[in-house]
């Protein structure tokens, strides 16, 4: 049976903010070269369209964490899969997201990056959601505040369904549900 999915955000109006966001990075790091670091596997299509959206040089590497599983909520525990191939040290460092929940993910991954001592980091996500977060961490670059439910398309997926679909939807179930 397949899920019923509520439409969010249409491809069109994901495009035009993620040309919106390329636009400032590539002002606000004019004569840099960062490399942007992409939190798979969720990232991968909105960090495409900015990469390629970009006006300035820059270099794109990969992280991927685990913090959700067969879950619609997330676990609270971080696990880090895949480490970066780059050396950071000394670097402007953009890392990009697909959606904010917890912060729990993100606050890792700062303070594992801090940690590689680069010259600059800044956060880049396409979505964060609105209720207050388990842990702050700032975002430089956000493209969408979103309210509660379980989002797919645009690269977020459920149990690997639905990262195909060109636009964002909520999964129907979790709409309703209470926020933990």
């Amino acid at each position: 049976m397949e899920d019923e999915l509520i439409p969010f955000l249409s491809a069109g109006q994901i495009q035009k903010k993620v040309a919106e966001l390329a636009r400032k990075i590539s002002r606000d790091y004019d004569g840099k070269k960062p490399v942007l670091v992409g939190v798979l596997k969720g990232s991968f299509v909105f960090l495409s369209d900015l990469s390629r959206k970009l006006t300035i040089p820059h270099e794109v590497d990969f992280l991927e964490t685990e913090s959700y599983g067969p879950s619609t909520l997330t676990s609270g525990v971080v696990r880090l899969l895949k480490d970066l191939r780059s050396e950071i040290t000394g670097r402007e460092v953009l890392l990009v997201e697909d959606i904010i929940d917890s912060g729990l993910t993100l606050s890792y991954l700062e303070r594992s990056l801090l940690a590689k001592k680069p010259k600059s980091f800044a956060v880049v996500t396409l979505l964060e959601r609105k209720r207050s977060k388990r842990v702050k961490v700032p975002v430089r670059y956000r493209g969408f505040w979103v309210p509660g439910g379980f989002l797919v398309g645009y690269g977020l997926d459920y149990n690997e369904k639905y990262r195909h679909l060109p636009g964002l939807a909520f999964l129907a179930r979790s709409v309703n549900q209470p926020e933990k």
